[in-house]
């Protein structure tokens, strides 16, 4: 899958990295503490997440994900989209609960970074 596919199967509004969106996605992971992310990390993965911080940020870009979508309309403040746009990362925001994006992901052959894909 790629990212502008996630886009369009969570119909999310892309804040940075349009020119990224050709990127493959090799699974998704959803979790509002970065350090629980983390555990799971996989590079090329998507990250679901409530948490609008810099962390989040940051996380992803240790972690090498292809992007992050922030869930339920959440949006990051400018100092995140600022940070995301200095690491040309990918962020979108979804309508979607985290539960609900999950779902669509994984009905769509998404897998989660457990190993089972």
């Amino acid at each position: 899958m790629k990212v502008y596919e996630v886009r369009e199967i969570l119909d999310a509004e892309v804040l940075t990295g349009q020119d990224q969106l050709d990127h493959i996605v090799v699974g998704a992971g959803g979790a509002d503490i970065m350090a629980a992310f983390l555990a799971a990390a996989t590079k090329d993965a998507v990250i679901l997440t409530g948490s609008t911080a810099d962390e989040v940020i940051r996380t992803a870009k240790v972690a090498e994900v292809a992007a992050v979508v922030f869930v339920r309309g959440k949006r990051p403040d400018d100092s995140a989209i600022e940070l995301a746009r200095s690491y040309n990362l990918p962020t979108m925001v979804t309508n979607h609960s985290l539960f609900v994006a999950s779902g669509k992901l994984y009905m769509n052959g998404l897998r989660g970074l457990d190993g089972s894909w």
